[in-house]
């Protein structure tokens, strides 16, 4: 693998020691390239900037500008680098204000290396990276409250089209409802439910509804 096919990675948080740590791991990879260290949100902004990340794994609380606010000045500018929240914060409010900014995904300090370097690695294929149980509600509130989805953009082909009932469940699946709670709403069997939710999976090519959800939001397949 030449150096033009790594990822390239920017990493963004105030802790030197948690810096220093990621860097030294992803220097290991094979398929990564570390192109940058920003202490606060303004200098991962300049660096996203000057350095065309491919994925930037951005912590929230920094002094000055937040990660929130970078990532959302990052995506303002459509450099096509893919935001991943990284933090000690398991909060539904910071996962939803992440997704409006416009990051791809949210992951906890804690998880293990080999869960942080798959982030990476599926954040740069596109793929919705949220490592959290509460995921679910957060897109569920963007859902409800109307918002366009940050980095919308027209939905690759699916493998098979969805019928009228997969398109029905993708929605309430995007409003957050369990496949028992979908069962009463639409008056059919839970088993049905989830039947149609496996398929659905399948025609994305999502491996968990999270995923499944925000490629619908990404391209506009649901309201």
């Amino acid at each position: 693998m030449t150096s033009d096919d790594t990822i390239k990675v920017l990493l963004a948080d105030d802790q030197t020691m948690i810096r220093q740590g990621f860097a030294y791991v992803i220097g290991l990879q094979p398929d990564m390239t570390l192109v940058g260290e920003a202490a606060d949100g303004k200098e991962a902004v300049h660096l996203a900037e000057r350095r065309r990340p491919d994925v930037i794994l951005m912590d929230i609380r920094m002094p000055g500008m937040s990660g929130i606010e970078a990532a959302r000045e990052i995506a303002k500018k459509a450099s096509g680098a893919k935001i991943v929240i990284l933090t000690t914060f398991d909060d539904e409010e910071y996962i939803y204000l992440g997704i409006r900014a416009g990051a791809i995904g949210y992951l906890l300090k804690d998880a293990d290396v080999e869960e942080m370097l798959a982030a990476v690695r599926s954040a740069h294929r596109g793929e919705a990276v949220y490592k959290t149980g509460l995921a679910a509600e957060a897109l569920s509130r963007v859902v409800s409250t109307g918002l366009v989805f940050p980095g919308s953009e027209p939905q690759e082909p699916l493998l098979e089209p969805l019928t009228e009932r997969e398109r029905e469940i993708l929605q309430e699946m995007a409003y957050g409802l369990r496949n028992d709670q979908i069962a009463r709403k639409l008056m059919i069997a839970e088993g049905t439910v989830k039947s149609h939710v496996h398929r659905i999976l399948q025609k994305f090519g999502c491996e968990d509804r999270t995923q499944v959800v925000v490629a619908a939001l990404r391209g506009g397949m649901v309201r």
